[in-house]
Protein backbone atom coordinates (compact mmCIF):
# COMPACT_ATOMS: atom_id res chain seq x y z
CA UNK A 1 0.00 0.00 0.00
CA UNK A 2 1.50 3.24 -1.03
CA UNK A 3 1.96 4.79 2.24
CA UNK A 4 3.87 6.62 4.86
CA UNK A 5 4.48 4.09 7.97
CA UNK A 6 1.17 2.37 7.50
CA UNK A 7 -0.90 3.38 10.38
CA UNK A 8 -3.13 0.29 12.76
CA UNK A 9 -6.17 1.17 11.19
CA UNK A 10 -8.96 0.05 12.29
CA UNK A 11 -11.47 -0.52 9.13
CA UNK A 12 -11.13 -2.99 6.12
CA UNK A 13 -8.44 -2.24 3.29
CA UNK A 14 -8.99 -4.51 0.13
CA UNK A 15 -6.77 -4.76 -2.66
CA UNK A 16 -8.02 -5.29 -6.33
CA UNK A 17 -11.57 -4.98 -4.88
CA UNK A 18 -14.72 -5.81 -7.71
CA UNK A 19 -16.77 -2.76 -7.35
CA UNK A 20 -19.01 -3.98 -9.74
CA UNK A 21 -21.75 -5.66 -7.28
CA UNK A 22 -20.72 -2.39 -5.15
CA UNK A 23 -23.38 -0.61 -8.07
CA UNK A 24 -26.78 -0.55 -9.50
CA UNK A 25 -25.92 -1.32 -12.48
CA UNK A 26 -23.61 -4.21 -11.64
CA UNK A 27 -20.30 -3.31 -13.57
CA UNK A 28 -17.08 -2.12 -13.81
CA UNK A 29 -13.68 -3.38 -13.01
CA UNK A 30 -11.45 -3.30 -9.55
CA UNK A 31 -10.49 -0.57 -7.38
CA UNK A 32 -6.72 -0.90 -6.38
CA UNK A 33 -7.43 -0.32 -3.26
CA UNK A 34 -11.19 -0.44 -1.32
CA UNK A 35 -11.07 1.30 2.33
CA UNK A 36 -13.91 0.77 4.48
CA UNK A 37 -13.19 3.31 7.67
CA UNK A 38 -14.80 2.40 11.27
CA UNK A 39 -15.22 5.97 12.17
CA UNK A 40 -14.01 9.25 10.99
CA UNK A 41 -10.58 9.52 13.30
CA UNK A 42 -10.14 5.90 11.85
CA UNK A 43 -10.75 7.57 7.93
CA UNK A 44 -8.50 11.01 9.03
CA UNK A 45 -5.95 9.07 9.86
CA UNK A 46 -5.87 6.90 6.76
CA UNK A 47 -6.16 10.06 4.25
CA UNK A 48 -2.96 11.49 7.05
CA UNK A 49 -0.67 8.92 5.79
CA UNK A 50 -1.20 7.97 2.35
CA UNK A 51 1.27 9.51 -0.13
CA UNK A 52 -0.44 12.50 -1.57
CA UNK A 53 -0.45 11.30 -5.44
CA UNK A 54 -2.95 8.80 -4.88
CA UNK A 55 -5.98 9.30 -6.37
CA UNK A 56 -9.40 8.91 -3.78
CA UNK A 57 -12.85 8.73 -4.57
CA UNK A 58 -15.47 8.47 -2.25
CA UNK A 59 -18.19 6.03 -2.95
CA UNK A 60 -21.47 5.69 -1.78
CA UNK A 61 -24.05 3.17 -2.18
CA UNK A 62 -23.12 3.04 -6.18
CA UNK A 63 -27.06 4.44 -7.15
CA UNK A 64 -25.70 7.11 -9.64
CA UNK A 65 -22.43 5.67 -10.79
CA UNK A 66 -20.86 3.55 -13.89
CA UNK A 67 -17.41 2.36 -13.06
CA UNK A 68 -15.44 1.90 -16.07
CA UNK A 69 -14.57 -1.81 -17.02
CA UNK A 70 -10.88 -1.28 -16.36
CA UNK A 71 -11.55 -0.18 -12.76
CA UNK A 72 -10.52 3.04 -10.79
CA UNK A 73 -6.14 3.45 -10.19
CA UNK A 74 -6.02 4.40 -6.51
CA UNK A 75 -8.12 4.16 -3.20
CA UNK A 76 -11.81 3.72 -3.09
CA UNK A 77 -13.30 4.66 0.27
CA UNK A 78 -16.44 3.54 1.29
CA UNK A 79 -18.09 4.36 4.49
CA UNK A 80 -20.12 2.06 6.63
CA UNK A 81 -22.09 1.43 9.58
CA UNK A 82 -19.88 4.11 11.84
CA UNK A 83 -21.39 6.82 9.39
CA UNK A 84 -24.78 6.00 9.24
CA UNK A 85 -26.89 7.00 11.94
CA UNK A 86 -29.91 10.04 12.01
CA UNK A 87 -30.76 11.89 14.92
CA UNK A 88 -33.07 14.63 15.64
CA UNK A 89 -32.48 17.50 17.87
CA UNK A 90 -33.86 21.02 18.51
CA UNK A 91 -35.63 21.01 15.21
CA UNK A 92 -32.62 19.60 13.06
CA UNK A 93 -31.84 16.55 11.49
CA UNK A 94 -28.08 14.94 11.83
CA UNK A 95 -27.37 12.13 9.56
CA UNK A 96 -24.24 10.45 8.74
CA UNK A 97 -23.31 10.24 5.17
CA UNK A 98 -23.56 6.83 4.62
CA UNK A 99 -27.28 7.15 6.16
CA UNK A 100 -29.42 6.58 2.61
CA UNK A 101 -32.03 9.02 1.79
CA UNK A 102 -34.65 7.05 2.51
CA UNK A 103 -33.85 6.32 6.14
CA UNK A 104 -33.53 10.04 6.56
CA UNK A 105 -36.83 11.38 4.95
CA UNK A 106 -38.95 8.78 7.11
CA UNK A 107 -36.76 9.50 10.77
CA UNK A 108 -37.26 12.99 9.80
CA UNK A 109 -41.28 12.45 8.83
CA UNK A 110 -41.80 10.38 12.48
CA UNK A 111 -40.24 13.16 14.11
CA UNK A 112 -42.57 15.70 12.73
CA UNK A 113 -39.84 17.23 10.19
CA UNK A 114 -40.23 17.85 6.29
CA UNK A 115 -37.38 16.05 4.14
CA UNK A 116 -40.04 14.56 2.40
CA UNK A 117 -38.33 15.04 -1.08
CA UNK A 118 -35.84 12.93 -0.02
CA UNK A 119 -37.98 9.25 0.06
CA UNK A 120 -37.62 8.44 -3.40
CA UNK A 121 -34.02 9.83 -4.25
CA UNK A 122 -31.97 6.21 -4.48
CA UNK A 123 -28.07 6.45 -2.59
CA UNK A 124 -26.98 8.20 0.56
CA UNK A 125 -26.81 11.73 1.93
CA UNK A 126 -22.92 12.05 1.10
CA UNK A 127 -24.30 11.82 -2.45
CA UNK A 128 -26.76 13.45 -1.90
CA UNK A 129 -24.97 16.49 -0.45
CA UNK A 130 -22.21 15.79 -3.30
CA UNK A 131 -24.97 16.35 -6.14
CA UNK A 132 -27.30 18.52 -4.92
CA UNK A 133 -30.05 16.05 -5.45
CA UNK A 134 -33.77 17.13 -5.04
CA UNK A 135 -37.15 16.79 -6.62
CA UNK A 136 -40.50 18.04 -6.45
CA UNK A 137 -38.77 21.71 -6.55
CA UNK A 138 -36.62 21.05 -3.14
CA UNK A 139 -33.08 20.07 -2.99
CA UNK A 140 -30.79 19.63 -0.37
CA UNK A 141 -29.33 23.66 -1.04
CA UNK A 142 -32.73 24.07 0.65
CA UNK A 143 -32.27 22.33 3.98
CA UNK A 144 -28.28 22.10 4.70
CA UNK A 145 -27.34 24.10 7.68
CA UNK A 146 -23.57 22.51 7.58
CA UNK A 147 -21.60 19.20 6.43
CA UNK A 148 -18.27 18.06 8.02
CA UNK A 149 -15.66 16.24 5.52
CA UNK A 150 -12.39 14.92 6.15
CA UNK A 151 -10.10 16.52 3.54
CA UNK A 152 -7.25 14.30 1.36
CA UNK A 153 -4.54 15.87 3.81
CA UNK A 154 -6.89 14.07 6.66
CA UNK A 155 -8.24 17.53 8.49
CA UNK A 156 -11.50 17.94 9.35
CA UNK A 157 -13.49 20.61 7.87
CA UNK A 158 -17.08 21.95 8.37
CA UNK A 159 -18.59 23.42 5.13
CA UNK A 160 -21.97 25.63 4.76
CA UNK A 161 -24.04 25.85 1.60
CA UNK A 162 -22.23 28.66 0.41
CA UNK A 163 -18.84 26.86 0.91
CA UNK A 164 -20.27 24.36 -1.39
CA UNK A 165 -21.61 26.39 -3.82
CA UNK A 166 -24.74 24.47 -4.60
CA UNK A 167 -25.95 24.44 -8.50
CA UNK A 168 -28.15 22.24 -10.57
CA UNK A 169 -27.31 18.82 -9.66
CA UNK A 170 -23.59 19.81 -8.47
CA UNK A 171 -21.39 21.42 -5.80
CA UNK A 172 -18.09 22.32 -5.41
CA UNK A 173 -16.66 19.77 -2.82
CA UNK A 174 -12.82 19.46 -3.17
CA UNK A 175 -11.47 16.17 -4.84
CA UNK A 176 -10.62 13.89 -2.77
CA UNK A 177 -12.59 15.11 0.25
CA UNK A 178 -14.96 12.98 1.96
CA UNK A 179 -18.56 14.09 3.50
CA UNK A 180 -18.83 12.52 7.45
CA UNK A 181 -21.64 14.30 8.71
CA UNK A 182 -23.98 16.78 7.51
CA UNK A 183 -27.35 18.74 9.58
CA UNK A 184 -30.89 20.09 8.11
CA UNK A 185 -33.26 22.11 8.78
CA UNK A 186 -36.90 21.81 7.75
CA UNK A 187 -40.39 22.36 7.77
CA UNK A 188 -42.76 21.14 10.96
CA UNK A 189 -45.36 18.99 9.51
CA UNK A 190 -48.06 16.30 11.11
CA UNK A 191 -45.91 12.88 10.81
CA UNK A 192 -49.19 11.01 9.31
CA UNK A 193 -49.51 13.75 6.34
CA UNK A 194 -46.24 13.00 6.00
CA UNK A 195 -46.04 9.90 6.19
CA UNK A 196 -48.86 9.60 3.32
CA UNK A 197 -47.19 12.15 1.02
CA UNK A 198 -43.97 10.35 1.18
CA UNK A 199 -46.36 7.14 0.33
CA UNK A 200 -47.68 9.20 -2.86
CA UNK A 201 -44.29 10.66 -4.02
CA UNK A 202 -43.38 6.74 -4.03
CA UNK A 203 -47.31 5.47 -5.65
CA UNK A 204 -46.03 7.96 -8.49
CA UNK A 205 -42.56 6.94 -8.98
CA UNK A 206 -43.26 3.57 -9.07
CA UNK A 207 -46.22 3.87 -11.64
CA UNK A 208 -43.54 6.60 -14.23
CA UNK A 209 -40.13 5.26 -13.58
CA UNK A 210 -38.28 1.63 -13.72
CA UNK A 211 -37.74 0.70 -10.51
CA UNK A 212 -37.64 -3.29 -10.63
CA UNK A 213 -35.14 -2.95 -12.99
CA UNK A 214 -31.45 -2.43 -13.03
CA UNK A 215 -31.07 1.45 -13.34
CA UNK A 216 -28.94 4.44 -11.95
CA UNK A 217 -31.35 6.58 -12.09
CA UNK A 218 -31.91 9.63 -14.70
CA UNK A 219 -29.01 8.85 -16.56
CA UNK A 220 -29.30 12.98 -18.16
CA UNK A 221 -29.75 15.88 -16.62
CA UNK A 222 -33.06 17.97 -17.89
CA UNK A 223 -31.50 21.01 -19.55
CA UNK A 224 -30.55 24.21 -17.61
CA UNK A 225 -34.19 25.99 -16.18
CA UNK A 226 -36.09 22.63 -16.91
CA UNK A 227 -35.56 20.80 -13.51
CA UNK A 228 -38.68 18.94 -12.03
CA UNK A 229 -40.80 20.78 -9.90
CA UNK A 230 -43.56 18.81 -8.74
CA UNK A 231 -46.52 21.76 -10.16
CA UNK A 232 -49.43 20.98 -12.08
CA UNK A 233 -48.53 23.22 -14.58
CA UNK A 234 -44.68 21.71 -15.15
CA UNK A 235 -43.81 21.78 -18.75
CA UNK A 236 -42.11 18.65 -20.15
CA UNK A 237 -41.05 20.43 -23.13
CA UNK A 238 -37.73 20.34 -22.64
CA UNK A 239 -37.21 17.57 -19.64
CA UNK A 240 -34.37 14.73 -20.61
CA UNK A 241 -36.60 12.10 -21.14
CA UNK A 242 -39.13 14.03 -23.75
CA UNK A 243 -35.74 15.22 -25.91
CA UNK A 244 -35.03 11.45 -25.78
CA UNK A 245 -38.24 10.34 -27.30
CA UNK A 246 -38.71 12.82 -29.60
CA UNK A 247 -35.37 11.70 -30.93
CA UNK A 248 -36.67 8.02 -31.34
CA UNK A 249 -34.60 6.59 -28.72
CA UNK A 250 -37.74 5.23 -26.11
CA UNK A 251 -36.49 1.60 -25.64
CA UNK A 252 -32.91 1.66 -27.96
CA UNK A 253 -30.64 -1.01 -27.20
CA UNK A 254 -26.95 -1.47 -27.99
CA UNK A 255 -25.16 -5.19 -26.35
CA UNK A 256 -26.48 -5.49 -23.08
CA UNK A 257 -27.90 -1.46 -22.33
CA UNK A 258 -31.34 -0.18 -23.27
CA UNK A 259 -33.19 3.26 -22.83
CA UNK A 260 -35.56 2.43 -21.01
CA UNK A 261 -39.27 1.65 -22.27
CA UNK A 262 -41.05 3.25 -19.10
CA UNK A 263 -39.15 6.14 -18.62
CA UNK A 264 -36.42 6.99 -21.43
CA UNK A 265 -34.23 8.86 -19.64
CA UNK A 266 -33.73 5.84 -17.43
CA UNK A 267 -30.33 3.44 -18.57
CA UNK A 268 -30.80 -0.05 -17.62
CA UNK A 269 -28.37 -2.75 -17.50
CA UNK A 270 -30.79 -5.98 -19.14
CA UNK A 271 -28.37 -8.75 -18.12
CA UNK A 272 -24.87 -8.70 -18.98
CA UNK A 273 -24.10 -5.65 -19.97
CA UNK A 274 -20.91 -3.64 -19.80
CA UNK A 275 -19.67 -0.71 -18.52
CA UNK A 276 -18.58 0.02 -22.09
CA UNK A 277 -21.83 -0.96 -23.41
CA UNK A 278 -23.78 1.75 -20.84
CA UNK A 279 -21.98 4.41 -21.75
CA UNK A 280 -21.56 4.07 -25.42
CA UNK A 281 -25.43 3.86 -25.51
CA UNK A 282 -25.64 6.96 -23.16
CA UNK A 283 -23.21 8.48 -26.22
CA UNK A 284 -25.31 7.95 -28.78
CA UNK A 285 -28.20 9.66 -27.01
CA UNK A 286 -26.14 12.95 -26.27
CA UNK A 287 -24.99 12.87 -30.00
CA UNK A 288 -28.73 11.90 -31.59
CA UNK A 289 -30.35 14.11 -29.19
CA UNK A 290 -27.76 16.79 -30.50
CA UNK A 291 -28.58 16.76 -34.22
CA UNK A 292 -32.44 16.02 -33.93
CA UNK A 293 -32.74 19.57 -30.93
CA UNK A 294 -29.37 20.96 -30.86
CA UNK A 295 -29.35 20.75 -26.82
CA UNK A 296 -26.34 18.66 -25.24
CA UNK A 297 -27.23 16.57 -22.91
CA UNK A 298 -25.45 16.47 -19.41
CA UNK A 299 -24.44 13.15 -17.89
CA UNK A 300 -26.15 13.04 -14.68
CA UNK A 301 -24.78 9.40 -13.95
CA UNK A 302 -21.22 9.58 -12.52
CA UNK A 303 -18.66 7.61 -14.57
CA UNK A 304 -15.41 6.81 -13.21
CA UNK A 305 -12.44 4.62 -14.02
CA UNK A 306 -10.47 3.84 -17.40
CA UNK A 307 -12.69 1.80 -20.11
Amino acid sequence: MPMTNPPPIRGTLTQDRSLAELTWLRVGGPADWLFQPADRDDLALFLRNLLPEVPVFPMGVGSNLIVRDGGIRGVVIRLGRGFNGVEVENGLVHAGAAALDMHVARRAAEAGLDLTFLRTIPGTIGGAIRMNAGCYGSYVADHLVQAEAVTRQGDLQVLTSDDLRFAYRSSALPEGWVLTRASFHAEAGDPQALAAKMEAQLAKRDASQPTKDRTAGSTFRNPAGYSSTGRADDSHDLKAWKLIEDAGLRGHRLGGAQMSEKHPNFLLNTGGATAADLEDLGELVRARVRAASGHDLAWEVVRVGER
